[in-house]
């Protein structure tokens, strides 16, 4: 008799889970709202690089329900659910990259700052952070202990910056930028369905058939396969920083045979046959042919092993004390040759 009261109990439990999931799979007009008011949020807080404004405008979207009904759909094999919660999400997504443009026209001449650009290249942090706000959320919605709402937040953050950032290049014509941004948003949409799938799975919502097991053995692959290019792409963006911290370094060590000169900006930029290094130098001197193939010799091997070629660029500079100048072009090119 004990069991199967347990049974019962754990059906209606479920029935409640099944409920809320798919109540919050609904595109309705509150939905609309919530995540238009929370763009708007959003919009201003990226363009005014602030992250807190970022994160408390999460507060009132609404992205998670939709994600979970798809993550609960496919394990439960509900193909009613997995419509619905698939056209609210693509809704919502839509919904967020109209605001988002329209703020994006409006101010336009506002220059993208770090929480933008931030927002700009996957790489498998998001993959990671994706996973690990999935999990959170569906174990939220199947525990009588914790409210979903904080959860959600931290996942909407996951979602809706990114796409914000997407609309707000497209409408600066920066499309390159653009699509990065949504490759973010379509990542962490991705790991967060995944990890809705598997908790529901592991927690048995129901029993598990063949239809079931492929339906997520396809978003395992996509997850993996998602994992291994953001790896790859990880690995390279570690390589090109760690390449151009050492150019930096070596540049430094080189000109302090040049008493006065000091590294003022560095860029990096490729063309078919080589790696060009792009420095603005502030000495009290100039720099000769022969001192600036010195320093490119002495230059780390890029990534790609291509040939390095360094374009200094020479700003003349007087340092001043109250005695008179600390450097003239003379006593500054006492060692010309280089170090």
């Amino acid at each position: 008799m004990g069991d199967k009261q347990n049974l019962a109990d754990e059906e209606r439990r479920w029935a409640s889970v099944r409920s809320r999931v798919t109540e919050g799979s609904t595109f309705d007009r509150a939905y609309v709202v919530m995540n238009v008011l929370a763009t708007v949020v959003a919009c201003y807080g990226l363009l005014g690089n602030s992250a807190a404004v970022v994160i408390g405008a999460m507060i009132i979207a609404m992205l998670l329900g939709p994600i979970a009904g798809v993550g609960l759909a496919l394990v439960d094999g509900d193909n009613r659910l997995l419509i619905k919660a698939s056209a609210a999400l693509a809704g919502g997504v839509v919904v967020v990259l109209i605001t988002a443009f329209l703020i994006g026209l409006a101010h336009g001449d506002v220059p993208a700052t770090t929480e933008m650009m931030t927002r700009t290249s996957p790489n498998l942090f998001d993959l990671m952070i994706g996973l690990g706000g999935g999990a959170a959320g569906a174990y939220a919605i199947i525990s009588k202990r914790l409210s979903v709402a904080f959860v959600g937040v931290a996942i909407a953050t996951a979602l809706v910056p990114p796409l914000a950032v997407c609309s707000l290049f497209l409408a600066r014509g920066q499309t390159p930028l653009a699509a990065g941004a949504f490759a973010v948003a379509f990542t962490n949409i991705v790991a967060i369905q995944f990890a809705c799938s598997v908790v529901f799975f592991l927690a048995r919502v129901r029993a598990i058939v063949k239809r079931e097991v492929l339906l997520v053995s396809l978003s395992l692959s996509l997850v993996l396969i998602l994992g291994a290019l953001l790896a790859v792409s990880f690995h390279h963006a570690v390589v090109k920083q760690l390449y151009e911290s050492n150019v930096r370094a070596t540049l430094q060590s080189q000109l302090l045979g040049y008493p006065g000169a000091f590294l003022a900006d560095l860029r990096f930029s490729q063309t078919k046959d080589s790696n060009i290094v792009r420095a603005v130098v502030r000495a009290p001197q100039t720099f000769s042919a022969e001192q600036v193939a010195h320093m490119e010799s002495r230059l780390p091997t890029s990534p790609q092993h291509a040939r390095t070629t360094l374009v200094l660029r020479c700003v003349h500079t007087t340092v001043m004390s109250s005695h008179g100048p600390l450097y003239s072009e003379q006593n500054a090119g006492a060692d010309s040759d280089g170090p």
